[in-house]
């Protein structure tokens, strides 16, 4: 056991994607007048809960991880890192980042944050993903939780912008994983976990796959049509959407469906990234189309 498994439980990459995530909620959120200081402790505290539940899930998978081919080598699976210890690392994890947002941001962040590790951890993992397909469906409330904490962050209300966050992330999340299964479809079968191609089949997993990425791209625009972003960003939503859309379109198989589902995941990572580009770019006024006209603001002390 040495310091690249304490890393590696900490899923980095996955960490990672969801700061990406994250840093979109934010600047969408505080609407072009970025605090630096809440911006980095916002990502901060989040990165920390997000590989809390990290390594949470790999004690919980570590039977499951050592059934799949690309999963066995991990720590916990694979015996280097004993169960006790990476639940103690994870509760030092979670309780560093829940304290560093607690004291530099608001009490919603810390509630959307805390809610999304009790799904990823206490509803994803340990209960529904041996149980039903619906598994993924649930499971991107986790994965949106880290955008709609930082936008909460950024400007502190649950308003119709967060519940567009929820929206557009969830969908989102929902086509990226199962492309996943389908390109891992081997491993979710080898372990007996109840995925959807698994389920129902290849040509079914598209279906939801397609329906899904359209109505994405429809809650990306409609963040530019409400005015939560610029026409900027509204160009780059409409045309990596249809891209996205495109690529799930054409080319498919039942033969060839591992393959496509990689396409379609490897897209998926593209859309987000540049979806998070543009909001940094060109961010609107916070809640632009919908707020009535007012005066401008005086200072408050």
């Amino acid at each position: 056991m040495g310091f690249r498994d304490f890393v590696g439980v900490a899923k980095p990459w996955l960490a990672a994607a969801n700061l990406v995530t994250a840093g979109a909620g934010f600047f969408l959120g505080c609407g072009g007048a970025v605090v630096w200081g809440t911006f980095f402790a916002a990502l901060a505290g989040i990165g920390l809960v997000v590989a809390s539940g990290c390594v949470a899930n790999n004690g919980i998978d570590s039977r499951l991880d050592r059934a799949m081919a690309r999963t066995r080598g991990r720590a916990m699976a694979a015996g280097r890192m004993p169960l006790w210890v990476g639940l103690a690392y994870a509760a030092v994890l979670g309780l560093f980042g829940t304290a560093v947002l607690a004291v530099w941001t608001t009490p919603t962040t810390v509630a959307v944050t805390l809610g999304g590790f009790v799904v990823y951890v206490g509803v994803y993992s340990a209960w529904l993903k041996r149980r039903s397909p619906a598994s993924t469906v649930v499971g991107s409330l986790a994965g949106a939780a880290p955008p709609l904490a930082a936008y909460c962050a950024a400007g502190g209300d649950l308003d119709l912008g967060a519940a567009m966050v929820l929206t557009l992330f969830c969908l989102w999340q929902v086509p990226h994983s199962y492309a996943v299964t389908l390109h891992r479809f081997d491993d979710y079968a080898a372990a007996g976990l109840p995925v959807l191609p698994v389920k129902q089949g290849f040509d079914a997993t598209r279906r939801h796959i397609v329906w899904h990425i359209a109505a994405f791209v429809l809650a990306a625009v409609l963040l530019g049509v409400f005015g939560y972003a610029g026409q900027a960003y509204l160009a780059v939503a409409t045309v990596s959407g249809a891209c996205w859309l495109a690529v799930a379109l054409h080319g498919y198989s039942a033969a060839r469906a591992r393959g496509w589902g990689r396409r379609v995941y490897l897209a998926s990572i593209v859309v987000v990234c540049l979806l998070a580009l543009a909001l940094a770019l060109d961010p609107a006024k916070r809640g632009g189309a919908l707020d009535a006209p007012a005066e401008a603001p005086t200072a408050q002390s």
